[in-house]
């Protein structure tokens, strides 16, 4: 399985290379940003992405609008958001979107190797691996703006 990582901490970035490759991924792209990101799938079509949300240069959620420009190019493109961060907005786009698989997981939550590489799998194949803190967080912020009946 062809994989494209986008993460900005080299560390964290060859880590997932490594452990990847350790369990049969082949690792197409590794990049810190992005616009690598964008270019590495459309040059080499990857079949699963794993995007941090805050990549370079203001941290904030490039990853995430990089990761649905990346749709955009490659519709149905299978994407696993790593992150620290739940971004709100982007999240409920890119989730929303009805097509290819999508996964969202908090780094500080992923404690199991088996488990993380079965999210991989499972995203890439059209399903979905989400953080239960992920969804807490969406459905809290959902029903904190729903109308009062």
């Amino acid at each position: 399985m062809r994989v494209v990582i986008a993460e900005d901490l080299f560390l964290l970035r060859d880590g997932l290379t490594r452990m990847l490759e350790a369990h049969g991924f082949e690792i197409i792209s590794a990049v810190a940003d992005g616009p690598a990101l964008l270019a590495a799938v459309g040059a080499q079509r990857p079949d699963v992405a794993i995007v941090d949300v805050r990549l370079p240069p203001t941290f904030t959620d490039e990853g995430l609008r990089a990761a649905l420009s990346a749709r955009e190019r490659l519709p149905g493109l299978p994407v696993l958001v790593v992150s620290q961060y739940v971004e709100q907005l982007y999240a409920r786009e890119l989730l929303s979107q009805g097509t290819g698989g999508v996964g969202y997981l908090l780094k500080d939550r992923i404690s199991d190797v088996a488990q993380f590489i079965d999210a991989v799998h499972r995203v890439a194949g059209g399903g979905t691996a989400m953080d239960p803190e992920v969804i807490g967080q969406l459905l809290s912020r959902h029903r904190d703006h729903s109308p009062i009946a």
